[in-house]
């Protein structure tokens, strides 16, 4: 590609990640965002830089360092770590989907969103900036 020539548009699906401490409440707070785009094979989770404040504020008991774990092993199952388990060898696509199905626990995900980019990074830091920072 030469310098006048701009990136190609690449789509992808997103979703906030959410720290539920109160499924039956139904409160949540974003605490990051995990970002596929299957035709360049790119799949990463991050966490919002203020996740901590933002979990601790709707419930002030939790325990930040058993979520942390939590969150720590949903992001090394979007990098695909050989040492998360089976989940994490399977390929992006795949795992998105598992990362994202409904689920009840502490950790859930917003509905999947669609998108439309030509910087999958840029966009990432932008989604988490407006997911997950007031």
């Amino acid at each position: 590609m030469s310098s006048g020539e701009k990136a190609p548009w690449i789509d992808y699906e997103w979703a906030a990640i959410r720290v539920v401490p109160r499924v039956h409440k139904e409160e949540f707070a974003n605490v990051g965002v995990v970002l596929h785009a299957r035709q360049a094979s790119f799949l990463k989770a991050r966490l919002g830089a203020t996740w901590r404040e933002h979990a601790s504020a709707i419930a002030p008991e939790l325990d930040l360092s058993r979520v942390a774990l939590h969150l720590d092993s949903y992001a090394a199952i979007a990098a695909g770590d050989d040492d998360a388990g089976p989940i994490a060898l399977l390929p992006p696509s795949e795992r998105f989907h598992w990362l994202t199905q409904p689920r009840s626990g502490i950790l859930q995900t917003s509905p999947r969103h669609p998108g439309r980019t030509r910087d999958l990074k840029a966009e990432l830091a932008r989604l988490l900036v407006e997911q997950c920072e007031p």
